[in-house]
């Protein structure tokens, strides 16, 4: 089954349409693109997040992270070693990698760091004041009266 049917969650639901986006998005994933470089995300505070990737070998001149409409991506491209050195095994890999991640509304990213061949990317999310919920205050007796309208007065 590679279709889903939204239908009854666009009944009681506005703004959301890239939730499709992303669910075609996450069901077209390449299973083996996703093995290299291994990462991990958890959940560090009540809005926090952390992703750590495994990038043994790779400097922090190689690596590149970047927010760009939602989206966190962290590329890694290693320089060509200038000493010729013949591996008999060589296990470390340090092919160029792609990985991205969908960040929901309002998550920012607030630094990175590399430490011991482990890349951690702190997230964090920040609701601004005017997207929190408020309370809509009821008056008694007429309506006022509507934005519109108050609108084309104000330009009279």
């Amino acid at each position: 089954m590679d279709r889903f049917d939204f239908s009854p969650l666009f009944r009681s639901t506005i703004g959301f349409d890239r939730l499709t986006r992303l669910v075609d998005a996450a069901s077209r994933v390449d299973n083996a693109a996703l093995a290299y470089p291994p990462y991990n995300i958890e959940k560090t505070g009540e809005d926090a997040y952390r992703v750590t990737m495994a990038v043994a070998g790779f400097s922090p001149d190689e690596i590149d992270v970047t927010v760009h409409q939602n989206t966190l991506l962290v590329t890694g491209k290693a320089k060509k070693e200038e000493d010729e050195s013949h591996f008999l095994h060589r296990g470390i890999a340090r092919r160029a990698f792609e990985r991205r991640f969908s960040l929901a509304d309002h998550i920012k990213v607030v630094g990175a760091s590399l430490d011991n061949g482990m890349l951690h990317v702190d997230l964090v999310r920040e609701v601004p004041e005017e997207a929190k919920p408020r309370k809509i205050e009821i008056v008694r007796g007429q309506p006022q009266s509507a934005p519109q309208e108050a609108e084309q007065k104000q330009a009279a």
